[in-house]
C-alpha cells in the first residue's frame, strides 16, 4: 500500500477537485417561481454555493503540487485537504438536504430583480434539488479520506529529489567502477606522444 499511497493521494485530490469544478457549472436546484414564468429557474452549483469553485480549484492545486513537495509540506497539504473537505462537506450537505432559500436567492434576484430573503421566499413556489449536490457531497467524503491517507503515509513516501539524485549519480558510479574516464585516457595518450617527440622519436612509428 505504501508505494502506491502517493499516487492514490494525488489522483484522489485531482479527481475530487475536478468533480467540484464540473459540479459548479451543473444545475443544483430547479426553482419554480410564483410570478407566472413559464420556464423554471435553473440554479448552478456556484450559484448555490459561492465557495465551490475557488475551493475546488484549491484542491486541484494541492493535488498537482503534492507529488513534488517534501515531508513537511505533505503534512500541511494533508491537513488543508481534510479542512477543505470538511468545510465543503458541511456546506454541501446543508445545501442539499435543507435546500435553504439562501442557496437560490442570488439567482432569483438576478432573474427577477427582487431582493430580500422574505420577498424571495414568497416568490419561490417550489425548490427541487438535482442529483449534483449529492454527487458532490460524496466527492468531499472521498476527499477527506484522501487527506487522512496523506497524513498517515506521508513520511513513508519516497522523496522525488532522492530518486532523481540517485538516477543522476548512477552514470558517475558506473564510470568509477570501470576505471578512468575516456577524457583521462585521451589526455594520457597526448602526453605520451609529446614525450616521444621531445626525445626525437616518431610517436606513430609503432602504430
Amino acid at each position: 500500500m505504501t508505494p502506491r499511497s502517493r499516487l492514490i493521494s494525488v489522483l484522489t485530490l485531482l479527481a475530487c477537485g475536478a468533480v467540484g469544478v464540473i459540479s459548479a457549472t451543473q444545475t443544483w436546484f430547479t426553482v419554480v417561481l410564483d410570478d407566472g414564468a413559464a420556464e423554471p429557474l435553473l440554479v448552478p452549483g456556484d450559484g448555490a454555493l459561492a465557495l465551490l469553485t475557488p475551493l475546488s480549484l484549491t484542491v486541484l492545486a494541492l493535488g498537482g503540487a503534492l507529488s513534488i513537495v517534501g515531508v513537511v509540506l505533505r503534512y500541511v497539504f494533508g491537513a488543508l485537504t481534510v479542512v477543505i473537505a470538511v468545510l465543503l462537506g458541511a456546506l454541501t450537505a446543508g445545501t442539499a438536504f435543507a435546500t435553504p432559500i439562501s442557496a437560490v436567492s442570488a439567482s432569483v434576484t438576478e432573474a427577477t430583480g427582487i431582493t430580500g430573503t422574505r420577498a424571495v421566499s414568497d416568490l419561490v413556489a417550489s425548490l427541487t434539488p438535482t442529483p449534483w449536490p449529492f454527487i458532490t457531497l460524496v466527492a468531499w467524503v472521498v476527499l477527506a479520506a484522501g487527506g487522512i491517507l496523506i497524513l498517515v503515509t506521508a513520511r513513508r513516501w519516497r522523496s522525488a529529489d532522492r530518486r532523481y539524485r540517485a538516477e543522476g549519480d548512477a552514470p558517475a558510479r558506473a564510470a568509477g567502477a570501470d576505471g578512468a574516464r575516456p577524457a583521462d585516457a585521451a589526455r594520457d595518450t597526448a602526453i605520451d606522444s609529446w614525450d616521444d617527440l621531445s626525445r626525437g622519436e616518431d610517436p606513430t612509428a609503432d602504430r
